[in-house]
């Protein structure tokens, strides 16, 4: 057994005071007349003994509880999505508040269980996060209180964190076109799915809307559009495949996302032509693999971190229902070059 927690009683003892004068000390309350040689007795005391004050007898004064409710579909267990995570307890602990997070695994019934858990809690606050960024249907339960979607919209006109996607799609096509590519340039991973049902993906519209208004400023149009069934490599290999099948063949692609992008490679490899003397690649998201394909892969990275640590600063601090935007920053490398013919 450890010794026993250090109590207020056992500080106000230490320092020669009244348990009222040591609270009113530790919890930095106005109106003291205690003098600035009793109020450095208190801490050193509170320092000396290991003191850490019942925050369960504080939330009930303040009705706070400094926890931060983080509930999402799959992000806990996704690589990819851990940023959402990190960038929230970092932000956090910084606010001197403690992140409780669950995961649902999109199971209905479970992730009303954990809400309700997460309330009986008495948390401060919020995040509900997605995987995908997509339009989501928030539960009843948690729109009582202070509530942040993460990585998400909804109908419920709520403060929400997302990545901006639209912004990004200008990003990529203006690394293309600052580079003197103009009249063939191919677009691979549209996807009626992702692009019209906004419970699948915000991704897709934004990042097609950002391409084509980049294109449309400078008077280009696309050379040509493939269609892919999923943003997977497969559907990027086969892509390619079918471009490198026509008369007119593309100086630049833009894919959608890495994965796209990582069959394009495989197919372009296949071929004998290489990225990007041959044909530029640009994509998004800045998946692991981005840095490690050769060349490396010039893409706008998914800022998950500043995703985050965005979502607890509006949860804290109040926020409209404006959605924040976080910039999704270039991540230029060696994938592309100005056209040889």
């Amino acid at each position: 057994m450890g010794r026993n927690r250090a109590t207020l009683a056992d500080v106000a003892r230490r320092a020669g005071l009244s348990k009222t004068a040591a609270s009113m000390v530790l919890n930095g309350r106005e109106g003291t007349r205690l003098s600035a040689e009793a109020h450095q007795r208190v801490f050193a005391a509170a320092e000396e003994l290991g003191y850490r004050p019942n925050l369960a007898a504080r939330s009930l004064r303040t009705r706070k509880t400094a926890t931060i409710a983080f509930v999402s579909d799959i992000v806990a267990t996704t690589r990819f999505a851990g940023g959402l995570i990190r960038g929230a307890l970092d932000a956090a602990r910084e606010r001197d508040h403690v992140l409780l997070i669950t995961e649902t695994q999109g199971d209905a019934t479970f992730e009303q269980y954990a809400i309700e858990a997460m309330l009986d809690r008495q948390v401060d606050g919020v995040i509900y996060a997605a995987m995908a960024t997509r339009r989501l249907t928030v539960p009843p339960a948690i729109l009582g209180g202070p509530v942040v979607l993460l990585n998400a919209t909804s109908a419920d006109d709520l403060p929400c964190v997302l990545p901006d996607d639209e912004r990004a799609g200008r990003t990529v096509t203006a690394a293309l076109l600052d580079q003197g590519h103009r009249d063939r340039i191919a677009l691979i991973g549209r996807n009626r799915l992702k692009e019209d049902d906004t419970e699948v993906s915000l991704a897709a519209p934004a990042r097609l809307r950002g391409i084509h208004q980049a294109l449309g400023a400078a008077g280009v149009d696309l050379l040509t559009e493939c269609f892919c069934a999923e943003w997977l490599p497969e559907h990027g290999y086969a892509a390619m495949r079918t471009l490198l099948s026509r008369p007119a063949r593309p100086t630049a692609i833009i894919c959608m996302n890495d994965r796209l992008a990582f069959g394009a490679y495989q197919a372009l490899a296949e071929a004998g032509l290489t990225v990007p003397d041959d044909i530029s690649v640009v994509s998004f998201d800045d998946d692991p693999i981005a840095a490690w394909l050769r060349p490396g892969l010039s893409t706008t990275a998914l800022p998950h971190e500043q995703m985050g640590r965005r979502a607890v600063e509006i949860l804290l601090d109040g926020g409209d229902a404006e959605p924040s935007l976080v910039p999704m920053p270039l991540r230029r490398r060696r994938s592309v070059a100005a056209p040889t013919e």
